[in-house]
């Protein structure tokens, strides 16, 4: 299926006009029925919204396949429930491909939002123990 056969049942199934997907979504009616008709592609950024406001993986707006939803399960299967912070920002900076406002990090931009992710971890703390001894007296 297409993608703009794909956003038209999306679209159905949730009971919009194109008027109502448009103000949704910041833009315009005849952008909505341009991307229905095939006469206008989305940008990455519109891609990308439309497939969070509709919950769908972007491959699903586009046609490339048929799954609609991420197993929960195999999520959390693949992924255990971790309830430390510095774990989990270990294995967040450990994926391959790790993309941040739509953009591949490199290296060096992951070695620097570990630190400020490290940064905010202290400030975080450093705020609780203050707020605790204020409390305490």
């Amino acid at each position: 299926m297409s993608f703009s056969k794909r956003l038209k049942q999306l679209r159905k199934e949730h009971q919009l006009t194109q008027e109502e997907l448009a103000q949704k979504i910041s833009k315009n009616r005849s952008t909505i029925a341009g991307y229905e008709t095939e006469r206008k592609e989305p940008d990455h950024e519109t891609l990308i919204l439309l497939a969070d406001f509709f919950e769908v993986p972007l491959d699903y707006l586009l046609g490339r396949t048929d799954i609609r939803n991420i197993q929960k399960q195999t999520l959390k299967e693949k992924y255990p429930e971790i309830h430390d912070v510095e774990e989990a920002m270990k294995i967040i900076l450990s994926q391959p491909g790790l993309m941040l406002k739509g953009e591949l990090l490199t290296d060096e931009s992951k070695i620097i939002l570990a630190n400020a992710i490290q940064m905010g971890l202290r400030t975080a703390e450093e705020i609780s123990k203050k707020k605790n001894k204020r409390n305490n007296i």
